[in-house]
């Protein structure tokens, strides 16, 4: 095979689950990831439908993620006196399976590096520069080195992209609204509440799930790595506002594990250029759209299995690992979660609490994401193993 070393930049899902798939296929597989460790905790992810479940079935990994499974549970839309208004069913929320985004990682990362794959912590990639046989890689802290190929797995932020296509400006659309992620300590109940104001969302409790809280806004110049920094653009966000927000702002204040981003969608004409691609939300991210884990994992599946069939040929391979997830991948174009979780009117709320006590339009709703998680005919590369 040709290119059989490969780089991947991101530790979270997109990049480990690829990293499976290609030490499956016979490559030396290299991650390297900015944060010091894996990140714990974070959001719940979910699988919709057939076709992210056969992914999960084909990669050996479908009844460990059912054994990590959160339950998806229904979450209750409560008045500022905690009375609930409506419920939103576990089933919009957590597909047909939902993990903790941290589970869902560590199962990845524990699995790859059993089968050999190498991991470097604390460290990001500083130049790429593509020559005749590879691609000639700097990093901040470890010395350089050749790869035949480097796959961008790094988010919405993602480095790679920046380096090998161009400013993030160009390819990324903010949505006009943020969000955050914050692992709090406190009772806050057993069920998951979520409580509005217009353009104001904040949503706690369960037994894992950390707080979300999802605002309007314009855009903020902060540092997503500064956590005080991070703590106030929420305390100034959600000052007065009503409900038990001010019980969990004081949690804020406590709490160890911030994180605060845009809500934003990548808009990019090719998802490769030269021995550089992209994958996930790196490549077709839309934030809190509520396909990006199963985008990443099938996305994974596909780019792996092309460059096994065509035997490291990455001329090949990423030309038809775009145009067969090109049109799959095209809902991450659409929709904005901000205004549906945090509408900026009280008339915009009341319509979306109604949506679920509307029984055919919620129908009609799960259909329609149904259709678009299982709308890609999977190939099977199982003859494509090389080991």
């Amino acid at each position: 095979m040709e290119d059989t070393d490969i780089l991947i930049s991101g530790a979270s899902v997109a990049g480990p689950a690829l990293a499976c798939w290609l030490n499956h296929y016979g490559f030396n597989v290299t991650v390297v990831e900015k944060a010091p460790a894996l990140r714990p905790g974070g959001q719940a992810v979910d699988f919709k439908g057939e076709t992210h479940l056969t992914v999960l079935e084909r990669m050996g990994i479908l009844e460990d993620v059912r054994r990590l499974q959160t339950g998806g549970a229904d979450q209750e839309i409560v008045d500022a006196n905690g009375r609930r208004l409506v419920v939103m069913p576990g089933e919009f929320t957590g597909g047909d399976l939902e993990i903790q985004r941290g589970d869902l990682s560590r199962l990845l990362y524990e699995r790859t590096v059993a089968a050999g794959c190498e991991y470097v912590f604390g460290d990001s990639i500083t130049s790429l520069t593509e020559t005749a046989g590879g691609v000639h890689v700097t990093f901040e802290r470890g010395a350089p080195r050749v790869f035949g190929l480097v796959v961008g797995a790094d988010g919405i932020h993602s480095n790679v992209r920046r380096l090998a296509f161009g400013p993030e400006s160009d390819y990324v659309r903010f949505l006009d609204y943020y969000y955050a992620l914050v692992d709090i300590r406190g009772n806050f109940g057993a069920t998951v509440k979520m409580y509005n104001e217009p353009g104001r969302l904040v949503s706690t409790g369960g037994p894992k799930s950390a707080a979300l809280f999802v605002f309007a806004s314009q855009r903020l110049d902060y540092d997503r790595y500064d956590v005080e920094q991070m703590k106030r653009i929420l305390l100034d966000a959600y000052a007065g506002m009503g409900w038990r927000t001010p019980e969990i702002l004081g949690a804020v204040r406590q709490a160890d594990d911030v994180y605060v981003d845009s809500i934003s969608q990548v808009r990019i004409d090719h998802y490769s250029k030269g021995r550089v691609v992209l994958l996930g939300d790196a490549a077709y991210g839309n934030t809190l759209g509520g396909f990006g884990t199963g985008l990443a994992m099938v996305g994974a599946y596909v780019l792996a299995g092309e460059l096994a069939e065509a035997g490291g040929n990455h001329r090949v391979a990423f030309r038809r690992y775009e145009e067969g997830f090109r049109e799959y991948a095209k809902i991450a174009k659409s929709g904005n979660a901000g205004p549906f979780l945090a509408p900026r009117t009280w008339r915009g709320i009341r319509m979306r609490n109604w949506i679920f006590r509307a029984g055919l339009l919620f129908k009609i709703m799960m259909r329609m994401a149904d259709r678009f998680a299982t709308g890609i005919r999977l190939k099977d590369y199982s003859s494509s193993v090389r080991r």
